[in-house]
Protein backbone atom coordinates (compact mmCIF):
# COMPACT_ATOMS: atom_id res chain seq x y z
CA UNK A 1 0.00 0.00 0.00
CA UNK A 2 1.42 3.51 -0.95
CA UNK A 3 1.18 6.51 1.57
CA UNK A 4 0.40 10.38 1.67
CA UNK A 5 1.71 12.15 4.47
CA UNK A 6 0.15 15.11 6.17
CA UNK A 7 2.26 16.38 9.58
CA UNK A 8 1.72 19.19 11.52
CA UNK A 9 -1.65 20.50 10.24
CA UNK A 10 -2.05 23.20 13.28
CA UNK A 11 -5.69 24.91 15.01
CA UNK A 12 -6.65 25.75 17.63
CA UNK A 13 -9.44 23.69 19.89
CA UNK A 14 -11.59 23.58 22.75
CA UNK A 15 -11.02 19.96 23.44
CA UNK A 16 -10.28 18.34 26.97
CA UNK A 17 -11.86 17.54 30.42
CA UNK A 18 -10.72 20.29 32.29
CA UNK A 19 -13.04 23.33 32.15
CA UNK A 20 -10.43 25.94 30.81
CA UNK A 21 -9.48 23.66 28.11
CA UNK A 22 -12.87 24.22 27.24
CA UNK A 23 -13.54 27.80 27.23
CA UNK A 24 -9.50 29.04 26.17
CA UNK A 25 -8.68 26.45 23.85
CA UNK A 26 -4.95 25.25 22.65
CA UNK A 27 -3.18 24.27 19.93
CA UNK A 28 -3.39 21.31 18.41
CA UNK A 29 -1.21 19.49 15.72
CA UNK A 30 -2.27 16.41 13.56
CA UNK A 31 -0.62 13.84 11.83
CA UNK A 32 -2.68 12.00 9.14
CA UNK A 33 -0.65 8.88 6.36
CA UNK A 34 -3.08 7.92 4.51
CA UNK A 35 -3.24 4.25 2.90
CA UNK A 36 -4.06 3.62 -0.55
CA UNK A 37 -3.15 2.16 -4.19
CA UNK A 38 -2.00 5.17 -6.24
CA UNK A 39 -1.10 3.62 -9.08
CA UNK A 40 -4.31 4.17 -10.81
CA UNK A 41 -3.95 7.87 -10.79
CA UNK A 42 -0.51 7.21 -11.61
CA UNK A 43 -1.54 5.50 -14.76
CA UNK A 44 -4.11 8.17 -15.75
CA UNK A 45 -2.47 11.42 -14.12
CA UNK A 46 -5.78 12.03 -12.78
CA UNK A 47 -6.56 13.39 -9.28
CA UNK A 48 -10.33 11.64 -8.99
CA UNK A 49 -8.32 8.59 -8.99
CA UNK A 50 -6.51 9.41 -5.83
CA UNK A 51 -7.45 11.22 -2.96
CA UNK A 52 -6.99 15.05 -2.84
CA UNK A 53 -4.60 15.83 0.34
CA UNK A 54 -5.39 19.51 0.12
CA UNK A 55 -9.28 18.46 0.62
CA UNK A 56 -8.13 15.72 3.54
CA UNK A 57 -5.94 19.07 4.99
CA UNK A 58 -8.91 21.00 5.13
CA UNK A 59 -11.26 18.83 6.67
CA UNK A 60 -9.02 17.69 9.74
CA UNK A 61 -8.38 21.40 10.52
CA UNK A 62 -11.90 21.51 10.60
CA UNK A 63 -12.43 18.54 12.69
CA UNK A 64 -9.98 19.98 14.87
CA UNK A 65 -11.71 23.64 15.23
CA UNK A 66 -14.72 22.04 15.55
CA UNK A 67 -17.11 20.20 18.14
CA UNK A 68 -15.18 20.13 21.52
CA UNK A 69 -14.88 16.58 22.78
CA UNK A 70 -13.12 15.56 25.99
CA UNK A 71 -10.66 12.84 24.77
CA UNK A 72 -7.53 12.90 21.84
CA UNK A 73 -8.71 9.67 21.65
CA UNK A 74 -12.70 10.58 19.88
CA UNK A 75 -10.77 13.65 17.54
CA UNK A 76 -8.32 11.03 16.47
CA UNK A 77 -11.36 8.49 16.17
CA UNK A 78 -13.48 11.31 14.22
CA UNK A 79 -10.27 12.46 11.96
CA UNK A 80 -9.81 8.51 10.78
CA UNK A 81 -13.09 8.29 10.33
CA UNK A 82 -13.77 11.31 7.72
CA UNK A 83 -10.52 9.86 5.91
CA UNK A 84 -11.83 7.30 5.45
CA UNK A 85 -15.12 8.79 3.38
CA UNK A 86 -12.23 9.11 0.80
CA UNK A 87 -12.97 6.44 -1.84
CA UNK A 88 -8.79 5.74 -2.83
CA UNK A 89 -8.35 5.91 1.23
CA UNK A 90 -8.09 2.14 2.62
CA UNK A 91 -5.85 2.99 5.99
CA UNK A 92 -5.11 6.04 7.77
CA UNK A 93 -3.15 6.79 10.50
CA UNK A 94 -3.82 9.41 12.72
CA UNK A 95 -1.27 11.51 15.26
CA UNK A 96 -2.89 13.95 17.47
CA UNK A 97 -0.66 16.21 19.28
CA UNK A 98 -1.80 17.86 22.11
CA UNK A 99 2.13 20.49 23.15
CA UNK A 100 -0.15 22.75 25.87
CA UNK A 101 -1.87 20.06 27.50
CA UNK A 102 -2.46 20.51 31.35
CA UNK A 103 0.59 18.44 32.98
CA UNK A 104 2.12 20.03 36.14
CA UNK A 105 6.23 18.95 34.78
CA UNK A 106 7.92 20.02 31.94
CA UNK A 107 7.29 18.07 29.04
CA UNK A 108 7.37 18.21 24.93
CA UNK A 109 4.71 16.80 23.84
CA UNK A 110 1.24 14.46 24.44
CA UNK A 111 -0.05 12.72 21.86
CA UNK A 112 -1.78 9.57 20.74
CA UNK A 113 -1.91 7.60 17.59
CA UNK A 114 -4.40 5.41 16.10
CA UNK A 115 -4.74 3.27 13.46
CA UNK A 116 -8.17 2.07 11.89
CA UNK A 117 -8.67 0.54 8.13
CA UNK A 118 -12.15 -0.32 5.85
CA UNK A 119 -13.68 -3.17 7.01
Amino acid sequence: MDRIALRGLRARGFHGVLPRERAEGQPFVVDVVLGLDTRPAAETDDLARTVHYGVVAEEVTALIAGEPCDLLETLAQRIADRCLTHDAVREVEVTVHKPEAPITVPFDDVSLTITRSRA
